[in-house]
């Protein structure tokens, strides 16, 4: 039940939440959307239109794009699970993006977060 309340909320209203974790540790909005674009192949402009629309995650990533091809290569722990081992794929993919919001907040630098 509680994945269901989480499909069902809106991309736009957690977006501002990613851009303050990154902004209070010196990052910027520019940085997570490269990590939102790099993750679900959706260009700048298709970004904003999610956001305008108030898209659910569901949908967020039933239209994304194309997930990028390097996304098992995001391992290790967010909100106590290990990413690489969440069975639900649409809980896995919030999760594969709550990862790198986490590690761009963290300090990481870009080339590793985006698995380059």
């Amino acid at each position: 039940m509680q994945n269901e309340r989480i499909f069902k909320m809106s991309f736009a209203g957690v977006y501002p939440h990613y851009i303050t974790k990154a902004e209070k540790k010196g990052r910027t909005k520019e940085e997570v959307d490269t990590i939102i674009r790099w993750l679900t192949g959706y260009s700048q402009q298709q970004l904003q239109e999610v956001i305008d629309h108030n898209t659910s995650f569901a949908d967020f990533f039933a239209q994304a794009p194309q997930l990028n091809p390097n996304v098992s290569k995001i391992t290790g722990v967010i909100c106590g699970y290990r990413v690489e081992d969440i069975e639900n794929k649409l809980m896995q993919k919030i999760r594969y993006l709550d990862k790198l919001v986490d590690e761009l907040a963290k300090g990481k630098a870009m080339e590793r977060i985006l698995r380059s």
